[in-house]
């Protein structure tokens, strides 16, 4: 049976089957000594070689199945790592699409008189391979996925600081679009720092912010409406003419919030509302 022959071959024949595997990944020029040691990948081929032998000694080649489990749970590692490392999807599926072409040849140099049986193995093979290699892609995309997504919710945090100018004022500048996601984050950030502060006035400025939107205004509205319950008061800044145009075009009620043009005048504001003021020295 094909299971039986790939079995034999990695079994008896492992150690040639490495090295023409490693040697096929540096002649793909995928084998990236800058960044990774070449003693990690070749324990990692090594141990893949292994965890392959027992399933495919029993006849089985459904990478899906629970005799694959320990495989895939290494690729899973390996393509994390890949993801993690600054490795290409390319450069990551080669890992495990290199190792076709020494299972072939020493299919066909086991396999000379039965033409039948040597196609019906390597198409075995060739299936088991393509599904390990898929799985890797897979594993390798989710991985990518997950840095991505880490990674915005770093920029988000870093984008939406909470800065307290004075004793009891905070200003939390915005840049770029607001969404339910990044309000989420804003409301978050600036409820957090009032608890921490004390602080009773926060000025919200959107200079930075692009366009506002009926969503954009309703997202600045929850906002304000949070902070009011944890007892603040907000002060929307940086309202250009255009994005006045656009409020009063929408029919946007900010009645009952202080708007300012800028984050100067918002300043100025927000401390005759704490009872202090700035005069101007000569």
């Amino acid at each position: 049976m094909a299971e039986s022959a790939l079995s034999r071959i990695l079994s008896e024949d492992r150690q040639s089957v490495l090295q023409d595997w490693l040697e096929d990944l540096r002649k793909s020029g995928v084998r990236r000594d800058d960044l990774m040691r070449s003693a990690e990948l070749d324990s990692q081929a090594g141990e893949l070689l292994t965890l392959l032998t027992p399933p495919l000694a029993s006849g089985n080649v459904d990478s899906s199945s629970e005799g694959f489990a320990e495989a895939r749970k290494l690729l899973a590692g390996v393509s994390r790592s890949r993801a993690l490392q600054g490795f290409s999807p390319r450069e990551t599926a080669l890992f495990v699409f290199a190792l076709k072409r020494p299972l072939f040849e020493r299919l066909k140099n086991r396999i000379t008189d039965d033409a039948p049986r040597l196609a019906a193995e390597m198409w075995n093979a060739t299936l088991l391979i393509d599904s390990l290699g898929l799985f890797t892609i897979e594993s390798f995309m989710k991985s990518r996925e997950e840095v991505i997504h880490r990674q915005q919710q770093e920029l988000l945090e870093l984008s939406t600081p909470v800065v307290k100018l004075w004793e009891g004022i905070l200003a939390l500048p915005m840049i770029g679009t607001l969404d339910s996601h990044r309000t989420q984050v804003v409301m978050e950030a600036l409820l957090q720092r009032i608890v921490e502060t004390g602080s009773q006035i926060a000025i919200l400025d959107i200079t930075g912010v692009p366009t506002v939107d009926t969503l954009v205004a309703q997202h600045l509205m929850k906002t304000v409406a949070a902070a009011r319950l944890m007892g603040a008061e907000c002060i929307i800044s940086g309202i250009r003419p255009q994005i006045a145009q656009t409020i009063v075009h929408l029919g946007v009620d900010l009645k009952d919030v202080a708007t300012k043009a800028t984050l100067a005048d918002a300043f100025i504001e927000a401390l005759r509302r704490s009872g202090r003021s700035v005069d101007e020295v000569r």
